[in-house]
């Protein structure tokens, strides 16, 4: 499995880490703490040098009760720190965390290299089409709703079976546009209970039956924390228990806020194949 990133194509077969960084107040976890370039470009530096393939830029937070961000802000937010990425890191692939056509369009046009939309389209209708147009990698997210209904849409008879439907109808859709690099991301924590993401967790194989590249994204979730009566901040250790189970299960792509301890984890899972 290649994808093709403005030209450069990265070979996912070998599993790759994606670094975090979420130029927003309001993040779970980050939030705040990037919020003016050199801020970026050092926190971009230790990702690349402690190993990060790709990074995810997002302006508009989507943890339960965020705040709602125009598009203009979300714009101004992305939109200069991918460009000082690129400027100042040249070999960096960047990618832009937005469900908004405009921002996948702004930042792909100052450098970013790949889209990352949690809603696979469904928030904005011309999303696919731009997409498309761009030429460049898109990475679909299982969610129903929006960040702020998500948590109240969580019935299913079989959640394994109808996200598979679910992406099976995006890719569809998003051949049918001429996007030619799809990757999945079955969006753990979105209009899932924590049982939910663990059985999601389980039976993650069953994606491979997509061949589609598969990204996860557990990194400090609830869904680390929780069950150990912790919080976020004390999350690194249970993150990497379960990025190496995703390893195990198929995941060519972590997304994650600790590059180094999920390269490494990348490193001695390669090892034990």
């Amino acid at each position: 499995m290649t994808i093709n990133c403005k030209g450069r194509l990265i070979d996912v077969n070998t599993p790759k880490v994606m670094g975090i960084l979420n130029v927003t107040p309001d993040s779970f976890f980050d939030g705040g703490r990037y919020n003016n370039d050199m801020a970026v470009l050092r926190q971009a530096e230790s990702m690349l040098s402690d190993g990060a393939d790709f990074i995810d830029i997002g302006g508009y937070s989507s943890r339960p009760g965020a705040s709602e961000v125009a598009e203009t802000d979300e714009i101004r937010r992305v939109v200069p720190a991918v460009t000082a990425i690129v400027k100042e890191f040249p070999n960096a692939v960047v990618s832009v965390d937005t469900f908004r056509s405009s921002v996948a369009r702004a930042a792909i046009e100052s450098g970013a290299a790949i889209v990352n939309d949690i809603s696979a389209g469904n928030l904005d209708a011309d999303m696919m089409e731009t997409v498309a147009a761009l030429q460049v990698p898109y990475i679909m997210m299982h969610m129903r709703g929006n960040p702020s209904t998500m948590q109240t849409l969580t019935d299913y008879d079989d959640i394994v079976k109808e996200m598979l439907l679910y992406f099976a109808e995006k890719t569809t859709a998003a051949r049918s546009f001429g996007i030619n690099d799809v990757l999945i991301d079955p969006g753990f924590g979105f209009a899932k209970t924590l049982e939910q993401n663990y059985e999601v967790l389980r039976r993650l194989e069953d994606f491979s039956i997509l061949e589609l590249p598969l990204l996860v994204g557990v990194s400090r979730k609830s869904m680390v924390y929780k069950p150990l009566g912790t919080s976020a901040a004390e999350a690194l250790n249970g993150s990497t228990v379960l990025h190496t189970i995703a390893l195990s299960k198929g995941a060519k792509i972590l997304r994650v806020h600790d590059v180094k301890e999920a390269v490494e984890a990348v490193k001695l899972f390669q090892l034990s194949q």
